[in-house]
C-alpha cells in the first residue's frame, strides 16, 4: 500500500471499526479481533498484526493465531428441510402416492435455495485486508 505506517495504521483503524473488530494497538503493532463469516460457519478470528515500511510504501501484516468458530443452526435446519422437499420431489415418480404433496416438496427445495445458500457469503482477513487497501487508497487519492 502506497503511505506511510501512520496513515496506513489509520486504514487499519477506520477499516476495523467499520468490520466490528477490535484493535489493540502496541507500540509497533497491535492485536486484531475480526469477526468473520465461512458459508454457515461464524466466529471471530485473532492475531498480531503489524504494518511495516518498504520502498513502495507499507505492507500489512495480519497472522491469525486463534480462530473461534460455530456453525449456525437456523440455515442448517432450513437446508435440512429442503433436503427433504428434495427427496419427497425426486422420488414422487416411484412412489405415486406422493404426487400430491410433491409441489410443496419442490417448494421447500426452492426455499432453501433462495433462503440460505443464495445468501451464502465470506468474509475473513483477505476481504478485511482489501478493505483496508481501499480505505488507504482512499484517503490517499
Amino acid at each position: 500500500m502506497k503511505g506511510a505506517p501512520e496513515a496506513v495504521w489509520a486504514a487499519v483503524g477506520r477499516a476495523a471499526e467499520a468490520w466490528g473488530a477490535e484493535l489493540e494497538r502496541k507500540d509497533q503493532g497491535g492485536r486484531l479481533h475480526l469477526p468473520i463469516v465461512s458459508g454457515l460457519r461464524r466466529g471471530m478470528m485473532s492475531g498480531p498484526v503489524s504494518v511495516d515500511a518498504t520502498s513502495e510504501g507499507s505492507r500489512v501484516v495480519f497472522r491469525p493465531e486463534e480462530s473461534i468458530q460455530t456453525v449456525q443452526t437456523a440455515p442448517v435446519a432450513v437446508l435440512l428441510m429442503a433436503l427433504g422437499g428434495a427427496a419427497l420431489t425426486v422420488l414422487w415418480p416411484f412412489f405415486p402416492n406422493l404426487l400430491p404433496v410433491a409441489p410443496f416438496g419442490a417448494l421447500f427445495a426452492l426455499g432453501g435455495w433462495f433462503l440460505v445458500l443464495s445468501r451464502l457469503r465470506t468474509s475473513g482477513p483477505q476481504e478485511f485486508l482489501a478493505a483496508v487497501a481501499a480505505e488507504a487508497e482512499g484517503k490517499a487519492g
